[in-house]
């Protein structure tokens, strides 16, 4: 199957945190980069996951922010990684603003082209990439 969101991460799960209705699974990337995401306990069974098992990361590029200087920032965003710039594609309004992580995985965001201006991104730039937990799928083979 093909899908049209830009990101998807390989990794494998981790740790699964059982609640009453959702799960919160953590994902390692092969860099050694954590995500989490949290997705509905019915799912968790449909998809067999369990610790060990490989399993992607699925994150539209729209459901990516993009920062910069974050050293101190406390956020409500479970999913911080950050990396480097190693691409700006700008349009008219948005550009896509693909980061490098140090483990190898990218992560594709399309952000505002103002955004990327009052950020400062240039290729070679240091950014992070911030995902809500809620708004990361996690699909299996």
């Amino acid at each position: 199957m093909k899908i049209s969101a830009r990101n998807i991460l390989p990794g494998k799960v981790s740790k699964i945190a059982k609640g009453a209705v959702n799960s919160e699974i953590e994902l390692t990337l092969p860099g050694g980069e954590m995500l989490v995401a949290i997705i509905t306990n019915t799912s968790v069974e449909t998809l067999a996951l369990a610790e060990g098992v490989a399993a992607s990361a699925i994150i539209k590029a729209s459901e990516v922010i993009v920062g910069t200087h974050l050293g101190a920032a406390r956020l409500s965003a479970r999913n911080i990684l950050s990396g480097i710039v190693e691409s700006i594609g700008d349009g008219a309004v948005n550009s896509e603003v693909i980061l490098a992580l140090p483990g190898g995985s990218r992560v594709v965001a399309t952000i505002t082209k103002q955004s990327v201006e009052a950020l400062g991104l240039m290729a070679g730039s240091a950014a992070s990439a911030i995902i809500k937990s809620s708004n990361v799928l996690i699909g299996v083979e």
